[in-house]
């Protein structure tokens, strides 16, 4: 489980594909306090680290999780925002991330707004899923690329976020471009609701 606080925007530093799997390798400034097994999300992707080196760890990507995210886009140099799970005796300080990628969104426009910037995002829309609770609503959370966010100006499917200046120098957001596709998880109390309610 996560928070959607983004502790690192690492670097790709190796990519390798292996039959239907991708290894990724990040080089980022906590590599010494991992461990085998530990789950790390990646643009909001949990992983599981496989292999340490003095300054690098190495995660393993499979088919479906490359199909529903961002990750096999991913290049040599390329930022990945990182976020250990969370610990449970912490503050809660974003909103509940599983760490499992819904689908992906497009960036569609970026504003600056006097120090702040404003991203709309697009995502292909499905009337069951929606039913399900993937979507967005006004106000409400959504993670994209692993970041908390709260989301306004939300249609069927597309929503505007507010980023302040500490985001976008500290995540990947800084990289984005009108175009750039992202991984977009929907809150997981609107999925549990939608569940409850579609029950007879």
């Amino acid at each position: 489980m996560f928070s959607g606080i983004v502790e690192e925007a690492a670097k790709v530093v190796a990519v390798r594909k292996e039959s239907e799997n991708l290894h990724l390798t990040v080089r980022c400034s906590f590599v010494k306090e991992l461990k085998i097994d530990q789950s790390i999300a990646h643009n909001g992707v949990c992983l599981t680290v496989v292999d340490l080196t003095e300054d690098t760890y190495t995660v393993t990507a499979i088919k479906e999780t490359l199909e529903r995210s961002n990750l096999g886009l991913l290049k040599i140099n390329d930022k990945v925002n990182l976020e250990r799970s969370m610990l449970m005796n912490g503050r809660l300080d974003g909103h509940i991330v599983q760490g499992h990628v819904d689908q992906t969104a497009r960036c569609t426009k970026i504003e600056e707004a006097d120090g702040s910037w404003y991203f709309t995002f697009e995502y292909d829309y499905d009337k069951e899923m929606a039913k399900k609770g993937y979507l967005t609503v006004d106000k409400g959370s959504a993670t994209v690329n692993g970041v908390s966010l709260t989301v306004f100006n939300t249609t069927d499917n597309s929503f505007q976020v507010a980023i302040i200046p500490y985001t976008y120098e500290h995540t990947n957001f800084h990289q984005f471009e009108v175009g750039s596709i992202v991984n977009l998880e929907f809150d997981i109390i609107g999925k549990y609701i939608s569940r409850i309610t579609a029950i007879k």
